[in-house]
C-alpha cells in the first residue's frame, strides 16, 4: 500500500510536487519519487510485498510505462505464472510489477483479471498520457485536480487542495486516459448495479450457507497471504469476529485489536473472545470525555469524509489505528461491508424485496466515499493497510444472489452469515445482535457533541473543492419513508442540516455528556471511611 502523486505537463512544478507526497506521508514508510521534464512521480511506500526491491515508480523494461500504484492485487502469483507463459520476464517477485506487465500485455482490459483493493497510475513517458483505474468497490482512493498546462493526480483530497482548484475522484470501478491536453475520460469497467443479476437465485439455506462460508474463507485466504504479522479491528460482533477466527486459523502470527470505553459492549465481548480464540489482544481504552475539539479536528482532517456519522466513526477509528501503528502492525483485516451485504441494517427489512435490492446496491456503490474512505484514510494515515475480505467482489456477487428471507429469518438480521459459521463461533457472538461502531464502543454521544463544527472544520482544509459535508443519508432515507428516490432528490436539494436541526442534535449530545456529572452532584456521597453518608430529610 502506498500513498501516489503525479504532476504531467509542461507546467510541472517540483516545488508543489514535493508538497504533494510530504502530504501523504504518514501513508508509507520511504519516499521514492522520479523527476523528469513534464512527469513528476512519485510514491510515499508501505513495504508489505517484496519489500527491497518492489521500488516505484516501477518503469517497464524498454522504459515506455511508468506506474505509481497503491493497494494489493492478491492473485498476482496466478497473473505472474500466466504471464510468464505468455513471454514476460520479470526482475522480482512483487504485485507492483505484475500490474504493469498485465497493463503492458492485455491494456485496458487488465483490469478485469486484478482480483485486489487498488488505485493506480500508468504513464505513457513519450506522449504524457496517462492511465486511471481504480478497484470495483473503491476500497483505494484515486483523485485528479487540473490546472493550465498540468494535470495532478493523487491518492486524498489533501494532496490536492492547495492548488485551489476543483478536485474530481475517479469513481469505484472505472478507468480510462487522460490525454496530453489534461482531459480525463473515464468509464466502468464493472457496473456494481448489476452485480448478481442475471445468475440464479440462491434460496436454498443449506446451500446458501456452504457458499458463503467458503467464499468469505477464501477471501480472508488471499488477504493474509503475508510474512508479516496480521491484525485484526475486533469489535466483539459477528463480521469481525469471524474474521478473526479464520485468520486465526489461517496464520498464526496474529493480533486483535479493539476500542471503546470502559465497560462497553464492545470490549467485553472482544476480550472474551479473544481469550477463548487464545490471541493476543490489544485494548484501547478511551473514556468519553477523553475525547476533545483537537480530536475532532484530527479525525476530519485524517479521513476527508463528507458525512456525519462517518466523521464520528473516524474520531473512533483514529485511536485505534495509531495504536495498531505504536505495534508495529503493517497489516490489517476488518469485518466493514457485511452489514451493507448481509442485511444489517432495519431499512432493508422496511421495504419489499426490489426496493430492498435496490437500497443495498446503493449503499455499496457509495461506499467507496463513506465507510470505506473512513477505513483507507484513518489506517493509511497511521501506515497500516488495511484489508476487507467482506467486500471481495466474488462475496458481494454472491450476496447478492441471496434472497432477503435468507438475510433476515427469526427476527436476525445477517441470518445467513450466523448460519453459515454456527458450530465455528460462539454461541454468544452469534447470538448478539448488530449494534452500530461507535454506540457500541460507547464514544458516539461524546463526539456528537462537536457535530455542529463539522462542517466549518472541513472547510478549514479544503476539501470543499471535492463536495461539501452532506446530511447522513439513512437519516435523509428514513424521513423519506426509505423510498430512495425520493431521498436521493431530498439530499440534493438540502445537502447540509438546517440550524434547528443542529440545534436538537447539540441538545440531545449536551444531556448524554451531562448526566455523568448529574449523577455525581446528586448521588449518594462516601464519607472518608468509604461508607455512604446517611441520607437525611
Amino acid at each position: 500500500m502506498c500513498g501516489i502523486a503525479l504532476s504531467i505537463g509542461p507546467d510541472a512544478d517540483p516545488t508543489f510536487f514535493r508538497r504533494m507526497l510530504a502530504v501523504l506521508a504518514p501513508r508509507g514508510e520511504v519516499t521514492e519519487a522520479r523527476y523528469e521534464s513534464g512527469l513528476l512521480a512519485g510514491t510515499r511506500r508501505l513495504r508489505v510485498v517484496d519489500r527491497d526491491r518492489a521500488v516505484q515508480p516501477w518503469t517497464s523494461t524498454d522504459e515506455r510505462w511508468l506506474l505509481c500504484y497503491n493497494g494489493e492485487v492478491f492473485n498476482h502469483r496466478e497473473l505472474r505464472t500466466e504471464l510468464s507463459r505468455l513471454g514476460h520476464d520479470f526482475r522480482g517477485d512483487s504485485d507492483t510489477e505484475v500490474v504493469l506487465a498485465a497493463f503492458e500485455h492485455w491494456g485496458a482490459e487488465a483490469v478485469h483479471r486484478l482480483r485486489g483493493e487498488y488505485a493506480f497510475a500508468v504513464v505513457e513517458r513519450a506522449t504524457g498520457r496517462v492511465y486511471l483505474a481504480r478497484d470495483p468497490l473503491g476500497v483505494k482512493p484515486l483523485y485528479w485536480a487540473r490546472e493550465p498546462g498540468c494535470l495532478h493526480v493523487a491518492s486524498e483530497v489533501k494532496a490536492l487542495v492547495g492548488y485551489g482548484v476543483p478536485v474530481s475522484e475517479v469513481p469505484p470501478g472505472q478507468h480510462g486516459w487522460a490525454d496530453a491536453d489534461g482531459h480525463v475520460r473515464l468509464r466502468p469497467y464493472v457496473d456494481l448495479l448489476a452485480l448478481g443479476a442475471g445468475l440464479p437465485v440462491i434460496d436454498d439455506p443449506d446451500e446458501a450457507a456452504l457458499l458463503v462460508r467458503a467464499a468469505l474463507r477464501d477471501s480472508i485466504r488471499v488477504r493474509v497471504d503475508t510474512d508479516l504479522t496480521v491484525g485484526v479491528v475486533l469489535s466483539g460482533g459477528l463480521d469481525s469476529s469471524l474474521v478473526l477466527h479464520e485468520v486465526r486459523e489461517l496464520d498464526q502470527d496474529c493480533l486483535a485489536i479493539t476500542i471503546g470505553a470502559p465497560g462497553s459492549p464492545d470490549v467485553a465481548y472482544a476480550r472474551r473472545l479473544a481469550a477463548d480464540l487464545g490471541v493476543p489482544h490489544e485494548v484501547v481504552e478511551l473514556r468519553p470525555r477523553d475525547i476533545r475539539l483537537a480530536d475532532i479536528r484530527e479525525a476530519i482532517r485524517i479521513s476527508e469524509l463528507t458525512e456525519y456519522g462517518d466523521i464520528i466513526n473516524a474520531v473512533v477509528s483514529v485511536p485505534l489505528f495509531r495504536r495498531l501503528r505504536q505495534l508495529g502492525v503493517k497489516v490489517a483485516l476488518t469485518g466493514d461491508g457485511s452489514d451493507e451485504l448481509f442485511g444489517g441494517y432495519p431499512m432493508y427489512h422496511e421495504v419489499g424485496s426490489e426496493a430492498s435490492r435496490r437500497l443495498f446496491l446503493h449503499r455499496i456503490r457509495n461506499l467507496g466515499r463513506t465507510e470505506l474512505q473512513r477505513v483507507d484514510r484513518t489506517s493509511m494515515g497511521h501506515g497500516v493497510e488495511t484489508r476487507v475480505p467482506f467486500l471481495d467482489p466474488s462475496v458481494v456477487e454472491l450476496a447478492m444472489r441471496l434472497p432477503l428471507e435468507l438475510k433476515l429469518r427469526d427476527g436476525r438480521e445477517k441470518w445467513i452469515v450466523r448460519r453459515a459459521f454456527a458450530g465455528v463461533l460462539p454461541e454468544y457472538v452469534l447470538r448478539r445482535p448488530k449494534n452500530p461502531m461507535s454506540y457500541s464502543s460507547g464514544l458516539h454521544e461524546r463526539a456528537r457533541l462537536y457535530k455542529p463544527l463539522f462542517a466549518r472544520l472541513y472547510r478549514s482544509f479544503g476539501y470543499q473543492l471535492l463536495e461539501p459535508v452532506r446530511r447522513d443519508f439513512d437519516s435523509v432515507l428514513s424521513r423519506c419513508g426509505n423510498d430512495l428516490d425520493q431521498a436521493i432528490a431530498d439530499g440534493l436539494a438540502r445537502p447540509d442540516y438546517t440550524v434547528l436541526e443542529h440545534a436538537r442534535d447539540l441538545v440531545g449530545a449536551a444531556k448524554w455528556n451531562a448526566a455523568p456529572m448529574v449523577r455525581r452532584l446528586v448521588g449518594p456521597r462516601r464519607t472518608r471511611g468509604g461508607d455512604e453518608a446517611p441520607l437525611t430529610g
